[in-house]
């Protein structure tokens, strides 16, 4: 029996590869050939093709399986393509490659600008394409013609395609593994609704128990109630239950409800809208989608928000409310002030809002040293509910205080002009950042160095560490109860850092570093320990457990500008589309 293969100068020992049958095996080396190709001589698309229960769909998993953390060849990304539409396939290939979650057209943009030479794997290309079937947007040809094809065409990347026994991506360079006529089972899926809904078990008062529904049932019904000639009733039936909008397909509900003619209750078309992206993530487990489900109804749904609330409870974190429309650039928490955040927008406007509620709780500051027109806050540091440091977008750091309050003035005021002298001196003295925790404001410039100042008493110079490289992009600082004062900080080559600032030198590994930027931190001294949450270009939240140095990932529905987070494990983030409030289960950070 063999077993090595060489491809190229390297031979590889696939004796602790997965188990597959000498015919296979044979397919196998042709793929590998193909995928070692590093000058260009061979296509830069391959097809998989063959019958139903040919083998094409092991044959790429065994290739997969194979390749990971070994050595000269690196798969990218692989995309299991059944009943998914070109939004949802542009979703999970951006999640892969480190994008988030992008529409096909930002796709395209971002993996042309991408250095990397990039090998994608494709499985049941051919059974791609859901929702109605006169709907172009769920097409499998859609698909093709707007992600695939396009993506091909970028001289940087390369794909194994399963594509059956069609005649998809038909071009005049391909390379095909043809796996032959070998029929197997009929392709799943096809059995009518009715069957379908017959294999699913009922609870003890007699409604659809979807969690313990076969998979194939729940990848396969919503579909099948589409073909159904019933005036839409078994369509009807599973958009109206929010156990199958828990535990359905999440990528055939998202070409369901992008056909306007399909009618739905309440706001769910709206909901789902802002939730898909993240829902329809293979990571994501029933809990999470409810989770997800119910933060996305909150502030837009009612019923929606009640019916998903005892599911969505059982998850790690909770949406608690949420103020749709508030566009939010910048979050602090107030000193001085129970259960109040401060929250700014782009216009200039300064609110307090109830942590508890949401509600508005009132203007921050007034008079002379009130936010007017001209300022575009980035981020905030409040003193208490009438004075604050502000940093604008045209990097200048503004005191506001009122006329009664002359210590206020000179504090913060000492602080701005501090900062200003130093940036006239030298341009990487220029703040780059500015955030808050208690009774202090963090600093950081262009440099890398990271400044704490106090905002309850006067300081004639900060402590101050060169904790980065690069400039900073964000800052948070946050006292412990042993009497620390911790500092967080990330930079513009994405690593993020923590310095004690009693200490000479900031801790010398990053927290985190990633390939993309941090767009907001915030920490809190929790009843678990000091917890650091960061809010990521792709899309990604991470909470990071300082004492224990565990990370939890907390997806993110839209892109965050703005954090904060309280003591109790309340959890706030701002975006130009709302404000809204997450409770976290903080014992779950030390749960891992």
């Amino acid at each position: 029996m063999q077993h090595a293969m060489t491809v190229g100068a390297v031979t590889w020992d696939i004796t602790s590869w997965p188990p597959i049958d000498e015919k296979t095996r044979a397919f196998g080396q042709r793929l590998l050939d193909w995928a070692a190709d590093g000058n260009g001589a061979r296509p830069r698309l391959c097809l998989v093709r063959g019958a139903e229960g040919s083998g094409k769909s092991r044959l790429l998993a065994w290739f997969l399986a194979g390749t990971i953390d070994r050595p000269g060849i690196t798969v990218h990304a692989t995309v299991p393509s059944e009943g998914l539409t070109a939004e949802s396939f542009a979703w999970e290939l951006g999640r892969q490659l480190g994008y988030g979650p992008v529409s096909p057209a930002r796709l395209l943009d971002q993996v042309a600008l991408d250095e990397r030479p990039l090998l994608l794997l494709v499985p049941d290309l051919h059974r791609a394409g859901a929702g109605p079937a006169d709907l172009p947007a769920g097409a499998l040809e859609t698909l093709v013609a707007e992600v695939l094809e396009p993506l091909l065409a970028l001289p940087h990347v390369r794909a194994a395609v399963e594509v059956g026994e069609s005649g998809l991506l038909t071009a005049d360079r391909v390379e095909v593994v043809d796996l032959g006529d070998l029929a197997g089972a009929p392709r799943p899926g096809e059995a009518p609704y009715p069957e379908l809904l017959a294999a699913v078990p009922h609870t003890s008062d007699g409604r659809p128990d979807w969690s313990q529904a076969p998979d194939r049932v729940r990848r396969h019904i919503l579909d099948a109630a589409l073909r159904a000639d019933d005036e839409g009733a078994a369509v009807r039936d599973l958009l109206t239950d929010p156990g199958f909008l828990v535990h359905g397909s999440a990528a055939a509900l998202t070409a369901a409800l992008a056909d306007e003619r399909i009618p739905v209750p309440g706001r769910l078309r709206e909901v789902w809208k802002r939730a898909a992206p993240e829902l329809t993530a293979y990571h994501t487990d029933s809990a999470e989608r409810a989770a997800l489900l119910h933060t996305a109804a909150v502030g837009t749904d009612p019923a929606l928000t009640e019916y998903l609330q005892p599911l969505a409870e059982r998850h790690w974190w909770t949406a608690v409310w949420a103020r749709p429309g508030l566009a939010v650039t910048a979050l602090a928490l107030v000193p001085g002030e129970e259960r109040r955040v401060l929250a700014a927008d782009a216009t200039g406007r300064s609110r307090m809002y109830v942590l508890d509620s949401g509600a508005s709780a009132g203007a921050v500051g007034g008079g002379a040293g009130s936010p007017s027109s001209f300022v575009r806050p980035r981020s905030v540091a409040p003193r208490d509910s009438r004075s604050l440091l502000l940093f604008d977008r045209s990097d200048v750091l503004l005191p506001l205080a009122p006329e009664d309050d002359p210590t206020a003035a000179i504090v913060l005021g000492h602080i701005a002009e501090h900062h200003g002298s130093a940036a006239l001196a030298g341009e990487e003295a220029q703040v780059s950042a500015l955030g808050s925790g208690g009774p202090y404001a963090v600093l950081g410039d262009r440099s890398g160095a990271v400044h704490v100042w106090s905002l309850s008493e006067y300081q004639d110079a900060p402590r101050s560490c060169q904790v980065h490289e690069q400039p900073v992009t964000a800052a948070t600082c946050v006292g412990t109860a042993d009497g620390l004062t911790l500092s967080f900080s990330a930079a513009s080559d994405g690593s993020v850092r923590l310095w004690e600032t009693a200490s000479a030198e900031p801790m010398p590994v990053p927290v985190q570093q990633r390939r993309y930027l941090v767009t907001a931190l915030a920490a809190a001294d929790t009843p678990v320990g000091p917890v650091l949450a960061v809010a990521w270009s792709d899309g990604e939240l991470h909470l990071w457990h300082v004492l224990s140095g565990e990370v939890r990932v907390l997806p993110l529905l839209r892109p965050c500008h703005a954090l904060s987070l309280t003591s109790e494990g309340l959890l706030l983030a701002g975006d130009p589309e709302g404000l809204y409030a997450v409770q976290l289960r903080l014992d779950a950070l030390r749960e891992l």
